[in-house]
């Protein structure tokens, strides 16, 4: 077990936080596996920063809301390093197991972060919780698990968010529908050979998932980038999703939405997943 050294830790970060988060020991310090885990929620905050000062100055500052929360590793460090020394803007910590939301509160509460909430409540019920503002800045959802990261956009288009953050998971709901149309699928395309077997079903069914979500955020007004959350060497889920909202609805997303959806027999997806697609679209 080695001590920390710099640059381990950012500047002014909170070595009670990180003392409380189990990431470092009690006598502060760091084994190889905390040092991995400190690097991969260092550099999604990178990202999320950087979005956050992207955004116009206001009195109240930045909202973020983060789906699957969790024990909050990332909402903690957020605030640590950026709210803080703002003075300004709330993270709003949506999980459903109660216990974690509980454990957070009591820690917000121990480390005076007094901008910190949490709401034991799901992604999808979020969006009509009386404690959400009616806006958000910023929603994240950090490996939350299948349907629960469609959940999260559908809260952050409710919200009219400025950006989202997302490094979706266990995509299953695709692959589920694309093995109930399989028959049907290979009499009428050869393009069902990508998903006969069960493990390209899986495989496929993760891809296209996501390539959708991307195509449902630019119908509705975002710029989107794909990338790699590199740093996650431990995880398979490594895919990390970036939006920005423009305001200028991609009519060609739309379409192109609808058109993948009936390629793949998947038009019942349509009402559930992409209700704000245009109809004209």
């Amino acid at each position: 077990m080695s001590g920390v050294r710099e640059p381990d830790l950012r500047p002014g970060q909170s070595v009670e936080l990180l003392k409380e988060l189990h990431i470092l020991t009690r006598d502060g310090k760091l084994n190889q596996d905390s040092r991995r885990k400190l690097k991969q929620v260092y550099h999604l905050h990178q990202f999320i920063d950087d979005l956050l000062r992207e955004l116009p100055p206001s009195d109240e500052g930045p909202t973020v809301a983060d789906h699957g929360a969790g024990k909050s590793y990332l909402g903690f460090i957020l605030y640590d390093l950026t709210l803080k020394a703002l003075g300004r803007g709330t993270v709003y910590g949506i999980e459903t197991r109660a216990e974690l939301v509980e454990r957070s509160r009591a820690l917000a509460q121990r480390l005076g972060f007094e901008r910190m909430q949490f709401l034991a409540i799901s992604a999808a019920d979020a969006a009509d919780a009386q404690q959400l503002p009616a806006a958000i800045d910023l929603v994240t959802a950090l490996h939350a698990c299948d349907t629960a990261t469609d959940d999260a956009i559908a809260f952050a288009l409710r919200k009219q968010a400025r950006a989202l953050v997302l490094v979706p998971c266990c995509q299953a709901e695709v692959a589920a529908t694309l093995r109930q149309t399989k028959a049907l699928s290979l009499a009428r395309t050869p393009l069902a050979e990508l998903w006969r077997h069960p493990l390209h079903t899986r495989e496929l069914g993760s891809q296209l998932t996501n390539v959708l979500r991307c195509l449902y955020l630019e119908a509705n007004g975002y710029q989107v980038t794909v990338t790699e959350l590199v740093g996650w060497e431990h995880s398979l889920k490594n895919e990390l999703i970036l939006a920005r909202r423009t305001g200028q609805r991609k009519r060609s997303a739309a379409q192109r939405l609808r058109a993948l959806l009936a390629e793949f027999g998947l038009e019942s997806l349509e009402p559930v997943r992409y209700p704000g697609l245009p109809a004209d679209a």
